[in-house]
């Protein structure tokens, strides 16, 4: 019996354990801070012209569906600029669409993608994911912004932004202040240049945005990214490794040869058993094409073109933790709707070009 029971929780520990130490220095740290400055440093009109509900959809849309390209992030990743932007004043259409093009579209995974599992697989993939990220985008804001107009996803006990102090600096120190922090993260999750070396890059990039923020910004500014940053990891974080440990609890009992067996066509069931399958796990960035290429048996024959891209489409942008934290910063009614309309289409999509592959 006690066999039994620590198998699943070993499990669960291993994949906890993994995520940890694969991803918290080198992933989440960096997003964090990010996320801090967006919410405590941006200016909000900014981030209003860009993600703003009242934002023209021609402007808004394409750069949210897009912006992930540069970004080699994962589900959990990229929660907590999600949280940030959302907490800025983003529409629920403008952060929504952001939320899932982030993992989806980044430029990394898609050249693997078409490099091992073929240039077809490849495009269709990039093509879907900024699609779906403007469809899903525009469907959550014509449901929710109407009735919801002051969009909140907040809890009361959240600190208040501090507000938009420009004085004296150039307009574009902030933006300047964000680009060494994202490029932190961007060395940081690449595997192009060695440790020491990447090392060496984050620790100058690190003294130049302390250098920064020490220089140009108040104290009271400090504080309130330093207090949005901290914010942020007490309300994000624990759900992580809940649901990271919950993840690989299911993934023990997973019946993969069976799953298999029914990805062999382009249906219905294949494909939105593909889409749940992928919402559930928890896919680091680019492991989710090993994963779909050798666990799931498609550079085998095994599994068919649709259920493949619904794996693709569907695993990077969801997890098991990464829906958590979704229910948790913007509600359960519409994190159920973005959870629902990630699946539906993923399957769509992958009915469609399975049928075109057919």
């Amino acid at each position: 019996m006690f066999e039994i029971i620590a198998a699943p929780l070993n499990a669960g520990l291993e994949t906890l354990l993994e995520y940890l130490s694969a991803h918290v220095l080198t992933c989440l740290v960096p997003a964090f801070f990010i996320a801090g400055a967006i919410a405590a440093l941006l200016n909000k009109e900014t981030v209003l012209k860009y993600f703003g509900r009242d934002a023209s959809k021609w402007l808004c849309y394409p750069v949210a569906a897009t912006s992930g390209t540069i970004l080699a992030v994962c589900s959990c990743t990229i929660l907590p600029m999600f949280a940030g932007i959302e907490r800025r004043g983003a529409g629920i259409g403008p952060a929504t669409a952001f939320l899932f093009s982030g993992p989806a579209i980044n430029l990394l995974a898609i050249i693997l993608t078409a490099r091992v599992l073929g240039l077809d697989l490849g495009l269709a993939r990039a093509v879907a994911a900024v699609t779906m990220a403007v469809l899903i985008g525009l469907t959550m804001s014509a449901i929710f912004d109407r009735g919801d107009r002051e969009c909140q996803g907040t809890v009361a006990a959240a600190p208040v932004p501090a507000p938009d102090q420009d004085a004296g600096r150039p307009g574009r120190l902030t933006l300047a202040f964000l680009g060494l922090l994202v490029a932190i993260l961007l060395v940081a999750t690449t595997s192009l240049v060695s440790l020491l070396a990447k090392a060496a890059i984050v620790a100058v990039l690190a003294l130049a945005a302390a250098y920064i923020m020490r220089s140009f910004y108040s104290r009271e500014e400090e504080a309130a990214f330093l207090e949005e940053t901290w914010w942020l990891v007490k309300k994000i974080f624990p759900l992580l490794v809940a649901g990271t440990f919950i993840t690989g609890v299911i993934g023990y009992f997973l019946p993969v040869e069976i799953i298999r067996s029914i990805f062999g066509s382009n249906g219905f069931l294949a494909c939105f058993t593909a889409s749940v399958i992928g919402s559930l796990l928890y896919m680091p960035t680019l492991l989710e094409v090993p994963i779909v290429g050798t666990l799931f048996g498609y550079s085998a024959g095994i599994t068919a073109p649709g259920p493949a891209l619904a794996l693709l489409l569907s695993g990077p942008s969801l997890s098991l933790p990464n829906m958590i934290v979704i229910w948790r910063v913007i509600g359960g009614k519409k994190a159920s709707v973005y959870i629902a309309l990630v699946v539906l289409i993923s399957t769509a999509v992958g009915m469609i070009y399975g049928a075109l592959m057919a």
